[in-house]
């Protein structure tokens, strides 16, 4: 028997290298993992860097699936995706080419370090809830309310929205 299919909240961001073109590679590099579907990305917003030392802007958005993967199954699958990317985990908080963050699994609560869930400083983070609220009106972070209450209160003074979007491949390609 499969299991069912359950909605995951992914949070991705670039600031090094070609941004835009990184963040619709990893769009697209979810999209074929096997055993998720993509509903939506947000629109893109470019942002200031939250900690860590002095780099770069970031390109941000939020992508909406499900899947009947495990969480830690498609950490594991994120994680080759970032590596694709070139991704380097020397510096906490440091420049990256591409950060692609858990944020929530449909209500599941985990306090493993590797995999904490929902992700414990989302409800904090402008740069992310300002595209899940685009991409999701609605949305709810277990624990901390919904996502439009969450940005009211958030500072926003380093988040602006980009001029430019991602796109989800249809399944015909």
């Amino acid at each position: 028997m499969r299991p069912a299919a359950r909605s995951v909240v992914l949070a991705l961001g670039s600031n090094l290298g070609a941004r835009r073109d990184i963040l619709q590679g990893a769009v697209d590099a979810i999209a074929g993992i096997p055993e998720v579907q993509v509903i939506a990305v947000s629109p893109v917003y470019e942002t200031v860097p939250v900690g860590g030392p002095p780099q770069p802007d970031y390109l941000n958005a939020v992508l909406l699936a499900r899947t009947t993967l495990p969480s830690r199954a498609l950490l594991g699958y994120l994680h080759e995706i970032e590596a694709a990317y070139r991704r380097v985990r020397e510096v906490r908080w440091g420049p990256r080419t591409l950060d692609i963050d858990i944020i929530t699994v449909d209500g599941e609560a985990s306090t493993d370090p590797e995999l904490t869930l929902p992700h414990p400083r989302a409800h904090e983070r402008a740069f992310v809830l300002a595209p899940w609220h685009d991409a999701d009106p609605d949305a709810v972070l277990p624990g901390q309310g919904p996502v439009a209450t969450l940005l009211a209160a958030a500072d926003t003074s380093g988040v602006r929205r980009a001029e430019m979007m991602l796109t989800v491949p249809s399944e015909d390609t």
